[in-house]
């Protein structure tokens, strides 16, 4: 047998054959629509790691090549305001922003996450504070509500409120009423032929939120708990399916990372710039944003990327 003919008939026997590199250049390649960051759970305090490694997560963002259209914030900037009292949480605040302001000249969208609420978890919360709550952190984030919509390109992205208070105690995964009403009158006026993607600081949906406690139960269940995952996910999954162009659905607050593909969406799961709340890696994973690059296809890609804390 020729050299020739037994490279060729190896290939094909390892099926690989040997012409797909010839097809692939036939193809026109999806154009490419936009470009942007996702961090999420930065847990800004006082202290050399987390001033430095939040520093250095937007000085690496700011330097990419080929470079980013925008920032997209998943919640969490702040380490806690949910117990802090107000002058802690203020410092908190102006720490960050001094940062932001410092290292970052992008657009940036945020999502409030569930440690950036003020006063929640106080032991005796001043409720008719107009501080309580939310809505200092919509102020800080410069955010038009608690719930929002933007467009980039052929792309909407929906900014969703995940966390709620719960009666029973602590906080609760999920769309409140007022919140669904809008998001399904929201999906229906956008046209068929334009595309979505959902951001939300707790996962709607997610694998990283049975992981979280790196162990399964006692009987060898592996726990999801009404805080790390959206509880509403079923009413949330009855919407989705009426409308095929949701394409993606991006979140934070696990600090791991994940990707599950159902029912036509991708759910990404997005890490923390914090890793283990600035003790190194969480799990198995360090540090790190991610980049997207979303296309007029309504195909979507994700890299993972590590920067040096």
């Amino acid at each position: 047998m020729k050299r020739k003919d037994f490279l060729q008939s190896g290939l094909i026997a390892a099926g690989i054959g040997a012409f797909p590199k010839i097809a692939e250049a036939s193809q026109k390649p999806s154009k490419k629509s936009l470009r942007f960051a996702f961090i999420s759970d930065i847990h800004i305090k006082r202290g050399a790691v987390p001033e430095a490694g939040m520093a250095k997560a937007l000085q690496h963002i700011n330097q990419l090549k080929p470079k980013v259209d925008f920032i997209i914030n998943g919640g969490d900037a702040i380490m806690d305001a949910l117990a802090a009292s107000k002058d802690s949480a203020q410092d908190q605040w102006d720490l960050f922003h001094q940062i932001m302001q410092r290292e970052n000249t992008l657009p940036i969208y945020s999502c409030i996450g569930n440690h950036d609420i003020y006063g929640w978890f106080q032991k005796k919360p001043e409720k008719t504070d107009p501080a309580y709550g939310k809505d200092w952190a919509i102020r800080e984030l410069k955010m038009s509500n608690r719930f929002y919509r933007f467009n980039r390109g052929k792309w909407n992205f929906i900014v969703l409120d995940s966390t709620q208070l719960n009666p029973a105690g602590g906080y609760i995964a999920k769309l409140d009423e007022e919140q669904m009403t809008w998001l399904s009158s929201q999906l229906a006026e956008i046209p068929k032929d334009q595309l979505i993607c959902m951001v939300s600081h707790i996962p709607i949906l997610s694998m990283c939120a049975g992981l979280f406690f790196n162990k399964t139960e006692p009987n060898g269940d592996l726990l999801v708990k009404r805080n790390l995952m959206h509880t509403d996910f079923f009413a949330i999954k009855s919407i989705f399916n009426q409308y095929p162009n949701i394409k993606a659905c991006l979140s934070g607050h696990i600090h791991l990372q994940d990707e599950v593909r159902y029912n036509n969406i991708s759910y990404y799961c997005n890490g923390a710039i914090s890793g283990n709340w600035w003790g190194g890696a969480f799990q198995e994973f360090d540090p790190a944003y991610s980049v997207f690059d979303f296309y007029e296809d309504g195909t979507v890609s994700r890299e993972m990327v590590k920067y040096e804390t």
